[in-house]
């Protein structure tokens, strides 16, 4: 499979469904992205944005890819909001196994919300003193 001669897994199920392979609730498509409602919704309208590369990482995206899926990102999302006007919207990314990423292809989610929906994300928060602060900040920015 190929796309405009980006690379694609013919292993991979997000490509399948993007080549159309395997069918789905799509809601966008353009040069540099795909969206479908995600089978496996935590709530009504519960929908994927993928670039159409095959990439498992946002750091793997450069480019017109890149900003690309950024644009289809918003463009979906303020679709969702207007066509079902959900109290607010949670947008993520999980990269990576240990982060929840079932399928490694990377995507975004974007889950619209409502007061009492039973949709949790929380998690406790990790106590850091000032001094980890500095050496954390120090670390990602020399990597930057």
């Amino acid at each position: 499979m190929n796309f405009g001669g980006e690379k694609v897994s013919v292993d991979c199920l997000f490509c399948r469904i993007i080549a159309g392979e395997i069918p789905s609730y799509n809601v966008y498509e353009d040069e540099f992205a795909f969206a479908f409602l995600d089978i496996n919704p935590i709530a009504r309208g519960h929908t994927l944005v993928l670039p159409k590369v095959h990439v498992t990482g946002l750091a793997e995206l450069e480019g017109e890819a890149l900003s690309g899926l950024a644009a289809a990102l918003q463009r979906v999302a303020a679709g969702v909001e207007k066509a079902l006007e959900p109290e607010g919207l949670n947008i993520f990314i999980n990269q990576g196994e240990v982060a929840g990423q079932v399928i490694p292809h990377l995507h975004a989610h974007i889950v619209p919300r409502e007061k009492g929906d039973g949709v949790r994300f929380e998690t406790p928060v990790v106590k850091l003193a000032e001094e980890e602060f500095g050496k954390v900040s120090e670390l990602i920015s020399k990597t930057i």
